[in-house]
């Protein structure tokens, strides 16, 4: 089973960090410091290279640096920050084919602007799977002198929030190879909240990457839908635990067919599938 193309919808996910310390990740849009990115994830071939389209969704000029880095996904689905010293070989060979241009933009409100990406997988690479996550961070602006505290006996820390957005690039290179599956779909009722939890596998030396959807039986529409869900090739399973509403675990309970699809960008098609009893 091979999937070729990027998922092309956009996203918005600033992310405050206290103190200048940033671990950027997806999270919930803010309305300060709005960056929009797209696409949200681009897949290369090393034979022609691809763009991201920047725009500033705030009201006043920001300035990003654009960088790479090296995450690896845990079994929980997590992205874990890979300090280039600890990187494996794939990971550095990730790094080292990567160019891209500008390192730093600044753009005025609602303004866009492209940031290029190519990829030159060398010769004796082995085929398979590489990956880097691009980083788009926004500066801290300078505060002017004059808001600074003029008490001697004052002590004032201010904590400047950092907005962000990470995107992974993928690489592909060669013959690449994958099958997917579910298992033991089920709900988890608990005091808080409920859950739908399913395990995801993955064989091969390409990732998966799509969307999970659950219908009811004889239900035309899905009870239950999670976007962009993806498992890469470090791990051959993924343990997937997402929030539900009581109007959603009431609507799952019994027979039920759960689906692992495309991106409805990429076309939607079936990948795997598993019918389950879900109380």
């Amino acid at each position: 089973m091979r999937r070729n193309g990027s998922l092309v919808h956009t996203f918005k996910a600033p992310l405050a960090i206290a103190a200048g310390l940033a671990l950027l990740a997806p999270s919930v849009a803010d309305a300060q410091g709005d960056l929009l990115i797209a696409p949200t994830r681009l897949v290369l071939d090393g034979r022609r290279g691809g763009e991201v389209i920047l725009s500033n969704q705030g009201n006043e000029p920001e300035t990003y640096r654009v960088s790479l880095e090296l995450r690896r996904m845990d079994s929980d689905g997590n992205l874990q920050p890979v300090e280039e010293a600890q990187a494996n070989a794939t990971e550095k060979a990730a790094l080292d084919m990567i160019r891209y241009a500008p390192h730093r933009v600044t753009l005025p409100p609602q303004q866009p602007q492209s940031i290029r990406i190519s990829a030159r997988p060398g010769a004796d690479l082995p085929d398979g799977e590489y990956r880097v996550h691009m980083s788009f961070a926004a500066l801290p602006k300078v505060r002017p002198v004059t808001d600074i505290p003029t008490d001697k006996k004052a002590i004032a820390i201010a904590l400047t929030p950092i907005y962000g957005i990470v995107m992974p690039i993928i690489i592909r290179k060669g013959e690449l190879t994958v099958t997917a599956g579910l298992a033991n779909p089920h709900l988890v009722h608990g005091p808080k909240q409920d859950e739908f939890v399913v395990d995801m596998t993955r064989a091969g030396n390409e990732s998966i990457y799509g969307d999970l959807l659950v219908y009811p039986q004889g239900a035309k529409d899905p009870a239950f839908v999670a976007r962009g869900i993806g498992v890469y090739p470090e791990i051959t399973a993924r343990h997937a635990v997402f929030a539900i509403t009581p109007e959603e675990a009431a609507a799952l309970k019994g027979r039920a067919r759960v689906e692992f699809r495309e991106a409805v960008e990429n076309g939607g098609a079936l990948i795997t599938s598993v019918d389950a009893m879900l109380g």
